[in-house]
């Protein structure tokens, strides 16, 4: 006897699966863990439950095989010296840790004043307009600062161009064959941009250093041998792009999910200690980063299947993180969840393994600011709009425009 495979459909135009993509990764993570499925023209395996998507992200036979020539995602931004995000080890590790001790705790300690200061001060001109947007006047010119601006040490004045930039970029990180061409010119048309923006941003740093990220990878080393100038630009381009995604949808999807569970809302008003376990919710109930795309490096076995070197998986790290055999009352929203001492299960909400989100700590750095500062401040927030509308991403998640009233 057969059993009958619902057909789920993941289109990043259909309006109304970018507006709650959740009920259809249950039904396919009700169907099987292992999903057949087809990405474009390109046929992958769906990994749709948390222990699968686990074993693949910290498993040695997986990564994304580009440098062997055996990735069936077509993905040109993987060609970019220095975006470690598509490289796998060795490789990636070398890189990595030039970028890993701008984020350590100390480090982003030291950001905490900068943060504090820059949110309350785009409060202030929220409460004096009473109605604004929480990602283009509050979000958006956060993670401006933060990351561009104080850690990569551009022009302040370049906020609109780093917005443009990491929108396209971004948009165009979904794999190519789910991409339109127009994605993809307009991708490159970024790329070229911001790289040759960081580029003479880097030669200036040559000649006058600064208290900077960017300047320290001019000076730095991979195992002896001195970063190129494309290998120095290329990770800026991705630490500006992957860094403002993750904090401006961590943001704007955190306080959504809020905003759409007041008593919730009303909660962490009341116990703002529970702000920081709350963090780890949101990225669970509704993360910035829907999937990530992982290739067998080697024959393998996951879940009982047997993989060959070069089959392509998509691992739903956002159907994981929904997944009832491991978060009771998975689809529930709860601040409490990963408080106390017998916190949930980690989410893959910033992804497990060597690929673990590197500026997590920044990102949860700045959603805090930005949550503490508006459950202090604006105790009438409410939401200005009875929908909200989704960016076309499939592989990121955040809205268009969150507007509120305080």
């Amino acid at each position: 006897m057969s059993t009958a495979v619902p057909e789920i459909t993941f289109d990043a135009f259909d309006s109304a699966h970018r507006a709650d993509p959740y009920p259809a990764y249950r039904r396919v993570r009700d169907a099987a863990a292992l999903f057949p499925y087809r990405f474009g023209d390109v046929p992958v395996t769906l990994i749709t439950r948390y222990d699968e998507c686990a074993a693949i992200l910290t498993g040695a036979d997986w990564g994304h095989g580009y440098a062997a020539g055996i990735s069936p995602f077509r993905d040109t931004t993987a060609a970019i010296p220095g975006s470690f995000v598509r490289m796998d080890p060795p490789q990636h590790g070398r890189y990595r840790k030039l970028v890993a001790k701008a984020f350590t705790p100390r480090m982003v300690g030291e950001l905490a004043p900068v943060a504090g200061k820059v949110v309350d001060d785009l409060v202030d001109i929220a409460l004096e307009r009473g109605e604004f947007d929480v990602l283009e006047d509050l979000a958006v010119p956060l993670a401006v600062a933060m990351i561009p601006v104080r850690l990569l040490g551009g022009d302040p004045a370049d906020g609109a161009r780093f917005r443009e930039w990491q929108l396209a970029i971004a948009r165009g990180s979904d794999p190519d064959s789910l991409l339109e061409p127009a994605d993809i010119e307009a991708r490159g048309r970024a790329a070229l941009a911001c790289l040759g923006y960081f580029g003479e941003l880097a030669a200036r740093r040559k000649r006058e250093p600064g208290p900077d990220l960017l300047s320290e990878l001019v000076a730095a080393s991979a195992d002896g041998q001195t970063l190129t100038d494309a290998e120095v630009v290329g990770m800026a381009l991705l630490l500006l792009v992957a860094g403002m995604e993750t904090s401006i949808n961590l943001i704007g999807n955190g306080l959504l999910a809020l905003l759409r569970h007041p008593e919730q809302l009303e909660l962490l008003r009341a116990r703002p200690e529970l702000v920081e376990p709350a963090l780890d919710e949101m990225l669970r109930y509704d993360a910035p980063t829907q999937f990530t795309i992982r290739v067998a490096l080697a024959d393998t076995v996951v879940g009982g299947r047997r993989f060959r070197r070069g089959d392509g998986v998509v691992v739903l790290t956002a159907s994981a993180s929904r997944d009832d055999r491991v978060f009771p009352d998975a689809d529930s929203f709860d601040v409490t969840r990963y408080a106390g001492n017998r916190p949930a299960r980690k989410h893959l909400g910033f992804s497990l393994g060597v690929h673990y989100c590197v500026g997590a700590p920044l990102a949860r750095l700045e959603a805090a600011a930005a949550i503490r500062a508006l459950l202090e401040r604006a105790p009438q927030l409410r939401l200005a709009a009875d929908n909200v509308d989704y960016r076309l991403s499939l592989i990121h998640r955040g809205v268009m425009a969150l507007p509120v009233t305080v």
